[in-house]
């Protein structure tokens, strides 16, 4: 990829890539059909127990609508069932006894990619997981979409010089 066309979401899109490629195909080396994307609402679910699908989200930090796609493909593999909650439109997520019958292995999956990444971690000028953090919440702080608004309108003055 050449760096005069590469874009900051271009490099987010190629990174995720790296890294979400190479994670499935650790797990599917172990010998598990897992993806990626199941792994924070699975941890969810471990520490809360069945939940709403609005809980996982608050926890993971990410939309509803995301995790209710995640959820559903989950649904699907046999990984989750959906059950009504108190209110008619709330769902509460829960594991399987396939899900919960895999956890052992998927821990022993997250630690060797937990050390994966703490290796790479030292292989930078600057732990990607330390930049990722300062990311993340310089973002929650200041949206990258008023960044775009006021560097736009910066472009659109007059030079005032």
């Amino acid at each position: 990829m050449s760096s005069s066309v590469s874009t900051l979401g271009s490099r987010v899109r190629s990174l995720i890539e790296l890294l979400d490629g190479e994670v499935e195909a650790a797990y599917a080396a172990s010998g598990l059909d897992w993806r990626p994307r199941y792994t924070p609402v699975l941890r969810t679910l471990m520490g809360l127990g069945p939940t709403s699908i609005k809980a996982v989200a608050a926890e993971i930090g990410v939309s509803h609508s995301a995790v209710s796609q995640t959820v559903s493909q989950m649904t699907r593999d046999g990984l989750v069932v959906l059950k009504p909650g108190t209110d008619a439109r709330e769902r509460i997520v829960a594991l399987t006894p396939k899900t919960e019958a895999m956890i052992p292995a998927l821990q022993r999956q997250w630690a060797a990619t937990n050390a994966a990444a703490n290796q790479l971690d030292a292989e930078l000028s600057a732990p990607l997981s330390a930049v990722l953090g300062e990311a993340i919440e310089a973002l929650n702080q200041r949206r990258f979409g008023e960044r775009i608004a006021a560097a736009a309108a910066a472009l659109a003055a007059p030079d005032a010089s």
